[in-house]
């Protein structure tokens, strides 16, 4: 049974009750002492212990991003929630409370050590996101279902569990089970499992355990190949050439299309329907294979450029680096030499040297960055250039091939008007031989009947081509704009932090040498 506070008013888990968790547990010594004056920053907790506090609700802990172990025990907390920003931890505590369900666990990908006994949890599950957990305890919950526990067999570095007080755990075959189905467990409700016990309860479910791992092999088989699917699909994507690798375009214009569907039941557009399609996923085929080629040189273009970006930004720091080292040794000395100078007129003609080096440095930094900033405008443009004329070209002969898909559409339309025609005229006379779905037959009434039927279907092929061809325009002209923006936006912000750094390097120079004038050589 869950530990219950309802006698006790529960608690808010505000500000007030963190800080003064985070006081009570820091360090007592002096340094403890300076960090309660000065404050102490939550995002430096790494421990935190809030047990016996009557909260019912998980709250505020948002701030404590880099902590590691949380205790929340002994509260009267109902829901797992508000841990998210939590990414960090390791240890979670959260027994003797009110819990039914886990849950709000996906971001705790590093968590080694749970412990939730002592809730009222009835289903082990919506634990798939801690690859890493080693240590679970489930005591004194309502677990009652034995195959539920195989739910832990994903979790390959699972090697303490804990579930004695649960009603499965008084089943007969609930050790043997556990023994057998979770092989690479080492503690069972705080006891080591003996090697050679476990091997007997392997041998006594062998058969069951060798079905299992082939359905799960199958699913993991499932699994990876629908992950590549994605990831072959996301690749696409970033070429703008999604589902072009075969027969998807060509199928779409058919899946809304129920007049096309109808007039492939007439003679002879079955044979012209798969000559159309052939033809048709070949283009689609050809757009699939030059996209590809094209991302890649895209990609060699941006990698090139972004090389280019860095060497030139690293030979001048390294020129800057020079300039201020040689710049400091000099005032040093000059800096030592006020020091210990005691005539007036050496004072105000070194102090006049000190600021005029310093003025000089100034000049000389910010000269080099003027270049690079000149230097990188110039790559950039370059590279806008390049970009603009590799998506300018891409699209050019995309739109040469989904023409040839057009014409193929045309010439399509144009022989099935042709058969569609023919079969009215011979419906008309009665000399169509073959027998027509009601549906299909219904379509014959007249000419301006079937015309319409035919340029309906021909209108619903064209608007899928032209809704293709804007797609893929529209999404790499937006690809390449908020590229070449973005590099705009990185290059401004690169040279006002570069200024503000030179600005402040050299105000502190200045500070210096101007207390050193205010301080040691007047006093």
């Amino acid at each position: 049974m869950s530990r219950s506070f309802d006698s006790m008013e529960p608690k808010v888990m505000d500000d007030d009750m963190l800080k003064a968790a985070v006081g009570e547990q820091g360090p007592q010594e002096e340094a403890g002492q300076i960090a309660k004056q000065e404050g102490i920053l939550f995002k430096d907790v790494l421990s935190l212990q809030l047990d016996f506090q009557n909260i019912l609700r998980i709250d505020n802990l948002w701030q404590f991003e880099n902590l590691r172990k949380l205790q929340l025990n002994n509260n009267i907390i109902e829901r797992i929630e508000g841990l998210e920003n939590l990414v960090h931890l390791v240890w979670l505590d959260l027994s003797y409370n009110n819990i039914e369900t886990i849950e709000g666990l996906d971001t705790l990908v590093n968590l080694e050590d749970l412990s939730l006994s002592n809730n009222r949890i009835s289903k082990i599950d919506s634990l798939d996101a801690l690859v890493k957990l080693q240590v679970l305890s489930l005591g004194n919950n309502q677990i009652s279902n034995m195959m539920n526990l195989i739910y832990l067999r994903r979790f390959p570095c699972l090697r303490s569990l804990s579930l004695s007080g649960n009603s499965i755990a008084e089943a007969e075959e609930y050790k043997m089970f556990i023994y057998a189905y979770l092989p690479d467990l080492v503690y069972l409700d705080f006891r080591r499992i003996d090697e050679q016990t476990k091997e007997m309860a392997k041998l006594k479910h062998q058969y069951s355990i060798d079905e299992l791992r082939h359905r799960e092999a199958q699913m993991q088989f499932q699994l990876e190949t629908e992950k590549a699917r994605r990831e072959k699909l996301a690749e696409h994507k970033m070429a703008f050439i999604e589902n072009l690798d075969g027969s998807f375009l060509f199928d779409s214009m058919y899946s809304e299309d129920a007049e096309g569907n109808k007039l492939s039941f007439l003679p002879g557009v079955g044979e012209l329907l798969e000559a159309y399609k052939d033809k048709f996923v070949i283009i689609c085929l050809n757009i699939f294979e030059y996209g590809l080629k094209q991302q890649e040189k895209r990609k060699i273009e941006l990698d090139t450029f972004n090389e280019c970006i860095q060497e030139a930004i690293q030979e001048n720091q390294e020129q800057g680096k020079l300039k201020v080292a040689k710049f400091e040794e000099k005032h040093l000395l000059n800096l030592n030499s006020l020091r210990e100078e005691t005539d007036l007129n050496t004072i105000e003609k070194k102090l006049t040297e000190c600021n005029e080096c310093i003025t000089e440095l100034f000049n000389t930094l910010m000269t080099l960055e003027m270049q690079l900033v000149e230097q990188l405008e110039e790559t950039i443009n370059l590279f806008e250039r390049n970009i603009t004329d590799l998506v300018g070209l891409f699209i050019e002969n995309v739109q040469s091939l989904l023409a040839q898909c057009r014409d193929l559409e045309n010439h399509h339309h144009e022989k099935l008007l042709e058969i569609s025609i023919n079969t009215l005229e011979k419906i008309l006379k009665g000399e169509l031989d073959e027998d027509l779905p009601d549906d299909v037959r219904a379509l014959f009434v007249d000419k301006d009947t079937i015309v319409n039927a035919v340029g309906a279907s021909h209108d619903i092929h064209l608007l899928k081509i032209d809704n293709r061809e804007d797609d893929l325009i529209s999404g790499i002209n937006s690809w390449c704009s908020h590229l070449v923006d973005t590099i705009h936006k990185d290059e401004i912000t690169r040279n006002r932090k570069r200024v503000k750094e030179i600005n402040q390097y050299i105000d502190h120079m200045q500070g210096e040498l101007d207390n050193l004038e205010c301080g040691d050589i007047i006093d």
